[in-house]
């Protein structure tokens, strides 16, 4: 945010919910595309960023409301399906929460299984939040980034193990006019680790 501000830009972070604002009830990815509609009513044109979960978000939207967005801005984003082993037994740890906790009775036994699928914050979430990111993590994106015709500006870390690098190719492939910039002994969040270089590429790329 300090970087761009210091390139002139005036960048709002929103509130997302669950993770900076309240939810009542679980999401799913469509409810976050009509909640970012909700916030967005009073704009006609937007440049939207987001990280992670946030760059699902975006897809999700840029394939709703193409005609909204100038441009979008993926950080090591999320969105895209894997069916690797972890990925499967995160899958079976968010589908299976309830049976879970009558089979492991012993607390340390859980967090050995959220550890092992290598999902530590969904052990802190409440019961909403572990909902909403069982809803997630099943939504798949991949075979609609091709429709996105809206200019894309993707940003990864080198060593990201959580969306790996592999991801922000194949959606560099499938979206058309797109740019990959790869972040050198980045991991999955080089907005924090090397704020000033993303900072420096988002700027050159939006002013040239």
């Amino acid at each position: 945010m300090s970087e761009l501000k210091s390139h002139g830009f005036e960048p709002i972070m929103l509130k997302i919910p669950g993770l900076t604002a309240e939810i009542e009830k679980p999401w799913d990815i469509n409810d976050y595309v009509t909640w970012l509609e909700k916030s967005l009513s009073k704009d006609k044109k937007v440049i939207l960023l987001g990280h992670s979960n946030g760059g699902r978000i975006i897809l999700a939207y840029c394939l709703k409301y193409p005609e909204k967005v100038t441009q979008a801005i993926l950080l090591d984003s999320a969105g895209i399906y894997h069916n690797e082993f972890h990925l499967q037994l995160k899958r079976f740890v968010f589908g299976n929460i309830a049976k879970l906790k009558k089979i492991l009775p012993s607390d340390d036994l859980k967090k050995v299984l959220y550890k092992t699928a290598r999902e530590e914050d969904y052990y802190r979430a409440s019961p909403i939040m572990k909902k909403t990111m069982a809803n997630l993590i099943e939504s798949d994106l991949s075979d609609k980034l091709e429709n996105i015709s809206i200019p894309t500006l993707i940003i990864w870390g080198e060593n990201d193990t959580t969306t790996p690098l592999s991801d922000g190719r194949l959606i560099h492939k499938k979206i058309k006019i797109s740019k990959l910039f790869i972040i050198k002994n980045a991991r999955h969040s080089p907005m924090f680790t090397h704020a000033k270089e993303v900072g420096k590429i988002i700027t050159e790329e939006l002013v040239g």
